[in-house]
């Protein structure tokens, strides 16, 4: 009777759980709606104007490929190529200082070192725009005290450049993963690393066989993390290089203001489509790499 007859105390628990998904639903319905006003419509918007052109004479619309077509073109698709390489240079780099400032943290005994440690962290993570662009220029730029100080002109030195605007941006990306990356640092229980010695693994294979195998997901979701970061900073590359730096926000700001031509709207529109595309492939590597994290590090 038992192998043919379900649980009567299952068969309650999967009404209860049938009963509760409407009412999830309901709940989660304002936040919906506050995701799509704020999030669906601009989006709209954007592949919109990216795929349509107006008559300037009749004002009737037409849909068009043109302006995706000239985004992936000459210097506008030059624009994306730097950013791309932008943001994953400085991922990269971020990433692995990040990692190594964490794990200095995570094990250090003092925890006035580590409290200290976490709030700067959160602080100049959210440090950017022209106010860090400014005080780099004090510090670092032409006439600021550290380059006069150690002569970087003479070593060819330029804050206004590529590598520059590289040393800008780790400024705020490391502290950015050192906040992602601690608490899976943290999550790495001792009994592992005990069992590992107990069974004659030196340091090394335990990082290799245990140590990085674990932290593999949180590692590339934070890289991911670090390059959507710099891919999306518009104010502090504008206020530092302008346009010496061939970066896709710039060109997109430029369009829209007529700097270089004018009627580029739509171009610029198309500019930002293909950063929300870029941006959702990245999330799309992001969550399930997340996710995966939070499984092995409960």
């Amino acid at each position: 009777m038992s192998a043919t007859t379900p649980h009567p105390k299952g068969t309650a628990g999967g009404n209860r759980r049938r009963r509760r998904g409407p009412r999830t639903w309901l709940a989660a319905l304002p936040l919906l709606a506050f995701t799509g006003l704020c999030f669906g419509i601009p989006l709209g918007a954007i592949a919109f104007g990216a795929v349509t052109r107006t008559d300037p004479a009749t004002g009737a619309v037409r849909p068009t490929g043109e302006h995706l077509a000239r985004s992936l073109q000459g210097p506008y698709l030059g624009s994306l190529i730097g950013s791309v390489q932008l943001s994953a240079l400085t991922a990269l780099v971020g990433g692995l200082l990040g990692v190594l400032i964490a794990q200095a943290v995570v094990t250090s005994r003092s925890t006035a070192l580590r409290s200290a440690a976490l709030t700067a962290s959160g602080v100049l993570a959210n440090f950017g725009g022209v106010p860090l662009a400014f005080a780099f220029i004090a510090t670092a730029g032409i006439s600021g005290v550290v380059t006069q100080l150690a002569d970087l002109g003479g070593l060819g030195w330029s804050l206004y450049s590529f590598t520059g605007l590289t040393v800008v941006y780790l400024y705020f990306l490391i502290p950015l993963m050192v906040l992602v990356i601690a608490p899976a640092l943290d999550g790495l229980r001792p009994q592992w690393r005990e069992a590992a010695q107990n069974n004659g693994a030196t340091a090394g294979q335990f990082w290799r066989h245990v140590g990085l195998p674990v932290l593999a997901p949180s590692l590339l979701g934070g890289f991911v993390l670090l390059f959507g970061t710099a891919f999306a900073a518009h104010a502090t590359a504008a206020a530092l290089v302008g346009g010496s730096v061939p970066l896709v926000t710039l060109k997109i700001a430029d369009a829209l203001s007529g700097n270089v031509l004018t009627g580029q709207e739509n171009v610029a529109l198309a500019l930002g489509l293909d950063m929300i595309l870029i941006a959702g492939l990245v999330m799309a590597v992001y969550l399930p790499l997340q996710r995966r994290s939070a499984r092995w590090l409960r």
